[in-house]
């Protein structure tokens, strides 16, 4: 089976796991803040906050924010349920902004039109959550400059995106929004498993994200209300969550991070030869803007139905039938039963309707072989034999 991506472990990660098991330390111990450590580094972000998924991550990032009951948060409908779930979860509203067609990222012109509606009616979002899908950066400049207008804070979901560029900066540095959450799944960029980190040039939602990770307990001397305790002392300021990262997921994080750039280097190869070779059919290749770089996570097209005798499941059924595990990123969330209990009806996000009635991702990782790149390119043609 070629899956649409895979984790890739090699002895080094496999021995810096062993390491951590054979410590003192399995969690809370100095593993976590090394790997914080490198990634803020790398992204070039003042703080970093690890977690254990990149769903946690996102709660975090719109707990540090002051989501809560009844605010507005807009998303993307193509997109992971934890984009909206983070939101929903601190009791706010989600609406979502519709796509651009070429991009697959949020459309600035139907983000622009939206706000503008919004203000007449008082109904502006607190926070906008925009998508870095599969590993390309979103609009970042032009939708930060709309965040100062209509005053909205900015996380970015750049679970796809790793090692992206937008106009030279490191998705995660902050520059052009509030925080930046990563995600580590195995499928993803690097893995530590599973795990998050989120990102922000601000101390306070930086140490409020720590807060709520541990349970809204918090450790630092200077904070403490009580002082001259013993060593340990904590306090419990709030209620929060345990979304701690532990140190054999942060170790194996640690070991992959320094093959970043060889991961996202291969990714380009491989989409590259993707490219090259379907070029000449009837699909949509997501467009990567001149001025991004992006990582890759995923390789999505767009099949035109009208100009094959297979439907999309047909499509699906055979790729599936020839041990190619494509895949749909993503089913519009408002057309999920959840969304459609709140409210949400089919047509009011058509690019994004038509985006999950013909798209694909096929795959793009690490180990994929050449003759596997070969098979997938000679069962994408045969669609249009």
């Amino acid at each position: 089976m070629i899956p649409y991506s895979k984790q890739s472990i090699n002895k080094k990660d496999i021995i810096s796991v062993i390491k951590v098991l054979k410590s003192n330390f399995l969690t809370k111990g100095p593993k976590v803040n090394l790997f914080e450590n490198k990634v803020k580094k790398i992204v070039k972000s003042r703080y970093a906050v690890a977690s254990n998924s990149g769903s946690s991550g996102l709660h975090l990032a719109c707990l540090a924010l002051g989501v809560k009951k009844n605010d507005l948060v807009w998303t993307v409908p193509n997109t992971y349920a934890a984009s909206a779930n983070c939101a929903i979860n601190c009791g706010a509203k989600v609406d979502f902004v519709d796509i651009c067609p070429d991009t697959f990222n949020i459309s600035v012109k139907k983000l622009e039109k939206k706000l503008i509606k919004a203000k007449m009616k008082k109904k502006l979002p607190k926070v906008l959550i925009p998508v870095h899908l599969g590993g390309q950066p979103y609009e970042q400049k032009k939708i930060w400059r709309l965040s100062k207008r209509y005053k909205f804070k900015i996380i970015e979901d750049a679970s796809h995106a790793l090692g992206a560029k937008h106009y030279g900066e490191s998705v995660g540095s902050c520059k052009w929004s509030d925080i930046t959450v990563f995600s580590f799944h195995p499928v993803k960029i690097i893995t530590t498993a599973e795990g998050g980190v989120s990102l922000t040039n601000n101390k306070s939602y930086f140490e409020k994200m720590k807060s709520f990770r541990e349970n809204g307990i918090i450790f630092d001397k200077k904070k403490l209300k009580k002082k001259n305790n013993y060593l340990g002392y904590y306090e419990q300021i709030s209620s929060g969550y345990n979304y701690r990262m532990n140190d054999i997921s942060a170790a194996l994080g640690i070991s992959q991070i320094e093959r970043l750039k060889k991961f996202i280097y291969k990714r380009n190869m491989v989409a590259n030869l993707y490219r090259k070779h379907l070029k000449n059919i009837p699909i949509k290749i997501q467009k990567i803007e001149k001025y991004n770089y992006s990582s890759y996570h995923l390789f999505i097209i767009q099949f035109d139905l009208n100009k094959t005798k297979f439907n999309y499941k047909d499509i699906f059924k055979k790729y599936r039938k020839s041990k190619i595990f494509v895949n749909l990123h993503y089913k519009p969330l408002h057309l999920n039963p959840f969304f459609r209990m709140l409210g949400f009806k089919k047509k009011q996000f058509p690019t994004s309707e038509n985006y999950g009635k013909n798209s694909i991702s096929i795959p793009v990782y690490y180990e994929i072989k050449n003759k596997e790149i070969d098979k997938v390119i000679k069962i994408t043609r045969s669609f249009f034999n």
